[in-house]
């Protein structure tokens, strides 16, 4: 027979496992819609040349040098790295495409000869206005309730 003090921990340790439940259901509900969307951008994107990633990386570096700004104004690597969701060799490699499509430029930062800037050129930017009502239409689609 249960004592009230065994009563009550069995109870605590009984909420304490639910509450872990629910929170390694809510964590795989989250990977379950990033996955979902991942894959929904990687479609809409895949006739433009771009996959999610492509885009991400075209994103913040839009968002970094506004339309119209001078070339001057650029992201240092480091700055994507801390945005996106790739290891800095998976980063490197996917501006080294971005570069060969004529997306971005790559220079040598001039202070710190070990810092890499990147900076979105024309065509680059041409290209992210074109997909980012896409890309936006499919955030819309995927994460809004109903």
């Amino acid at each position: 027979m249960l004592n009230k003090r065994s009563f009550l921990c069995y109870l605590a340790d009984m909420a304490a496992e639910k509450t872990a439940l629910r929170l390694e259901d809510q964590w795989r509900d989250i990977l379950s819609v990033h996955a979902r969307t991942m894959c929904a951008i990687d479609r809409e994107l895949h006739p433009h040349g771009l996959g999610a990633s492509d885009f991400e990386v075209l994103d913040i570096l839009a968002s970094s040098t506004p339309a119209g700004s001078s070339s001057d104004e650029q992201c240092r690597v480091q700055e994507i790295a801390d945005r996106v969701h790739l290891s800095q060799s998976a980063l490197s490699r996917l501006i080294g495409r971005l570069e060969k499509e004529g997306l971005v430029e790559r220079s040598v930062c001039q202070e710190d000869r070990r810092g890499v800037w990147v900076a979105l050129t024309e065509k680059g930017r041409d290209l992210h206005t074109e997909v980012r009502p896409l890309q936006r239409a499919v955030l819309a689609r995927m994460l809004t309730d109903g």
